[in-house]
């Protein structure tokens, strides 16, 4: 681990992302939930760190086999249970809102 308090695994010289930040935030950068900054940060860092970008490949590679096996649909039953629930935490939540507000 550097000074700053980044652990290096072989890269990450310029992309002021240590491997421990680029491994922590994996998952939002294939989901493509960062910022565009904070997104080219990590893939900097994943272009500078083999030991990173091969766990980021890999992470990629089961996503994509999980995918294209799991076509299960989800039943309507389980979706207005599950819509129903939410609603529910939502009004217990907040009382004042008027139900059935989104």
């Amino acid at each position: 681990m550097g000074d700053d308090g980044r652990a290096r695994c072989g890269g990450g010289k310029s992309s002021h992302v240590g491997c421990q930040e680029a491994v922590r935030q994996l998952y939002v950068y294939l989901d493509g939930e960062l910022t565009e900054e904070r997104r080219l940060q990590i893939a900097v860092h994943l272009d500078e760190c083999g030991p990173c970008a091969d766990a980021a490949g890999f992470e990629a590679e089961l996503r994509a086999v999980v995918s294209s096996r799991c076509k299960d649909r989800v039943p309507d039953s389980l979706i207005a249970r599950v819509a129903a629930a939410i609603a529910a935490e939502a009004e217990l939540s907040d009382p004042t809102r008027p139900s059935g507000a989104p």
